[in-house]
């Protein structure tokens, strides 16, 4: 813990500009393991909860199913095609690292959910990770509290796979471990079930401040 910690620090230093160059440096490491807790790009230590970076197939598409009455998939062109909402915010992780005034490009949740119709007792989401093994949860309440976005851009470009491209979530005034990376599917559903890091000592509910935000972000 005191290693990570002392990562998070040197994590900070890395200034935005820096981003491609540390990124690309990166590249040859992914797969190794390693790259779960180097510095990357942008002042964030990129996190991964397997042996390197998980790689989306060339026919990526994002499912949203469940207790819905249209079950969909979306490829990054749909999405990108859709209403494009952008935030700058500090991304904060609950080890204790902070990266202020992070710009991301994304849907917002709760609009792309409602493509799908989703049904009265459908009040919460679940959702995947390709690389198979990370998991979250979020209400369809929080979701829209906390104007979460299904985002595909940050840092003024595309999510790079360190990030967690080509898609994943971020969820405003919550710890960073709720903005599951590389997203593959939304479930709706009517009971909230922890997630990974839920499931390794996490509070369910991630509020920054320790509790929910007055208006939505």
């Amino acid at each position: 813990m005191l290693g990570m910690l002392a990562l998070g620090a040197a994590g900070v230093v890395v200034g935005p500009s820096l981003e491609q160059g540390v990124s690309a440096a990166l590249e040859p490491l992914q797969g190794s393991g390693l790259t779960g807790v180097l510095p990357g790009g942008g002042g964030f230590i990129e996190y991964t909860v397997v042996a390197g970076f998980p790689a989306a197939g060339r026919d990526y598409r994002l499912r949203v199913d469940g207790l819905v009455g249209a079950p969909a998939s979306f490829s990054l062109d749909d999405l990108e095609a859709m209403p494009a909402v952008h935030l700058d915010r500090t991304f904060q992780c609950v080890t204790g690292w902070s990266v202020p005034d992070v710009h991301w490009v994304g849907v917002r949740l709760s609009d792309l959910v409602e493509r799908t119709r989703p049904e009265p007792t459908g009040t919460v989401l679940h959702f995947t990770s390709f690389d198979g093994v990370y998991t979250e949860t979020l209400t369809r309440s929080q979701a829209e509290q906390t104007g979460a976005l299904v985002a595909y851009r940050m840092l003024g470009a595309p999510l790079t796979r360190g990030h967690g491209g080509p898609v994943r979530l971020y969820v405003p005034e919550m710890f960073g471990y709720k903005s599951i990376k590389w997203l593959s599917s939304i479930t709706v559903t009517d009971r909230v079930e922890p997630g990974y890091w839920e499931r390794n000592g996490y509070p369910v509910d991630a509020w920054i401040d320790g509790h929910p935000p007055t208006t939505a972000s």
